[in-house]
């Protein structure tokens, strides 16, 4: 009966011992964790990616497909004038003064 006692009592000390190493050690529970978070992290970036891709995706082909897209670019991005345009340039007061 002794010898079961001391048994149960190794047994113990062996289960406390698991545990603690798979609580508190660099590769146990805190580490499945901060895993899990940087997973979730790393989905959300990538649908938030996915998104914008697509959305580039769209213009691409817009501005394959139509010359109206190409020139609306042209024109914020680069300030193209059309051949039949005229281009006004409208200065205030307070500019003109100094």
């Amino acid at each position: 009966m002794v010898n079961l006692r001391w048994m149960l009592v190794v047994l113990g000390i062996a289960a406390v011992a698991l545990q603690a190493a798979l609580w508190f050690s660099d590769d146990g529970y805190r580490k499945t964790l901060k895993l899990r978070t940087a997973v979730a992290d790393q989905r959300t970036l990538n649908m938030d990616l996915r998104v914008r891709n697509a959305s580039l995706d769209a213009e691409v082909i817009n501005l394959k497909q139509g010359i109206e897209a190409a020139e609306e670019r042209a024109r914020t991005d680069l300030g193209l004038i059309g051949a039949s345009e005229t281009f006004f340039q409208v200065v205030s007061a307070a500019d003109s003064a100094d």
